[in-house]
């Protein structure tokens, strides 16, 4: 019973020597800190329950406009396939069904992008920025003034933008500051209308109808296969697989 005792008690001691050594980690921004403090059981629940570790962690995240959703995927870096993790209600979205164009026009972009920036001092706490216009938005976009700045944050105010909430953010924030912290370089996000199914698309509008058959192609990638599929623009700005 000793030897169990003493087992049990160096286990707790190194699990919470580890605990201190990854808070001190993230220790660099204070809100970063923060939401680690807050959110790292969560987050260890959210993984366990999958079965995946935080220190292979691959993240992919998928927006629908219409129904206001944010899913978050993910998997070991060995792993084929992703498991979502957990859907977010996005708290607020501006403008209205269909991609953003130009700078002002308070349209949430369409299409396939990747997280390629961090901000733990954001204006809306903390935030997630996208490569927004990406090489589809600068050819069919305003050549001029397509846009920028488009971000995943907190708060529940938006130009453009997917607005969580502070505290739905900081469990986003801190699944995509382990993916990186574990080699991915680029986190896909994939923004659609609505789930892109045949009916959607035919009841949506005309102008966009194009538009969206060539995002259905990457949607059904990931809805058949649960992988993320490589996504390429041609010269005229389209989106093929």
């Amino acid at each position: 019973m000793r030897i169990q005792i003493a087992i049990f008690c160096l286990m707790l001691a190194v699990s919470c020597k580890n605990t201190t050594r990854m808070n001190n980690h993230f220790s660099a921004y204070p809100r970063v800190r923060q939401a680690y403090a807050e959110k790292i059981e969560i987050i260890q629940s959210l993984l366990s329950d999958k079965n995946i570790d935080t220190s292979s962690l691959h993240l992919f995240i998928r927006a629908f406009k219409s129904g206001q959703s944010l899913e978050v995927w993910g998997k070991n870096t060995s792993d084929d396939k992703y498991q979502l993790l957990n859907t977010y209600e996005i708290c607020k979205s501006s403008g209205g069904l269909g991609p953003k164009r130009k700078e002002g026009d308070r349209q949430v972009p369409e299409g396939f992008y990747f997280i390629d920036r961090f901000n733990p001092k954001s204006s809306y706490h903390l935030s997630l920025g996208l490569n927004y216009p990406n090489a589809s938005d600068k050819i069919l976009g305003d050549p001029k003034a397509p846009g920028t700045h488009i971000f995943i944050h907190g708060d529940c105010k938006s130009v453009g933008c997917l607005a969580m909430t502070d505290d739905k953010i900081k469990e986003i924030y801190l699944l995509a500051e382990f993916a990186k912290r574990a080699g991915q370089d680029k986190i896909p996000v994939h923004i659609f209308p609505f789930e892109m199914t045949d009916e959607n698309i035919q009841k949506g509008n005309n102008t966009y109808r194009d538009f969206w058959r060539d995002l259905k192609e990457g949607y059904d990638y990931f809805e058949n296969n649960q992988q993320v599929p490589a996504i390429r623009v041609n010269e005229k700005g389209r989106y093929v697989g």
